[in-house]
């Protein structure tokens, strides 16, 4: 018996929408990041991008538990010395929701090329329109 190893053709990928009014950021992001993944399908490949695509709507309403959203900050480095800089998280959730999400779950996916062929399929929306309405998504809950 051979062992059966699916084909990045073999595999139709399917749209999903997501509300995240209301969500706490991190439960969110690992469900999205599985669904990129492909982890939810049977047939997983480690190797091979068999993920589908994701519709976020309503990032602005996310939301943190605990004390946390008074006291996370998002650090980047502009690669030049004293380049450091940081953002709070409420600033950020304020001036652009869409990279809190997308930061989250790009985090919890491969830092390989796969991984960036993946983060490719998330869409992400501060409000509740999109204009992915021909791709049918179903919606998870």
């Amino acid at each position: 018996m051979k062992t059966y190893i699916p084909k990045q053709d073999d595999v139709k990928g399917k749209w999903y929408l997501v509300d995240a009014n209301g969500k706490v950021l991190g439960r969110l992001a690992s469900r999205i990041a599985t669904i990129l993944r492909g982890k939810n399908r049977p047939q997983f490949t480690p190797h091979l991008d068999l993920g589908d695509h994701v519709i976020v709507i309503n990032a602005g309403k996310v939301r943190l538990s605990g004390k946390k959203a008074g006291i996370k900050t998002y650090f980047h480095h502009t690669g030049y010395p004293g380049g450091l800089r940081e953002e709070r998280f409420i600033d950020l959730l304020k001036r652009k929701p869409e990279e809190v999400i997308a930061r989250a779950v790009k985090g919890m996916l491969p830092h390989t090329r796969l991984g960036a062929r993946q983060i490719l399929k998330l869409k992400v929306y501060a409000g509740s329109e999109h204009p992915h309405a021909a791709q049918n998504p179903e919606v998870l809950a």
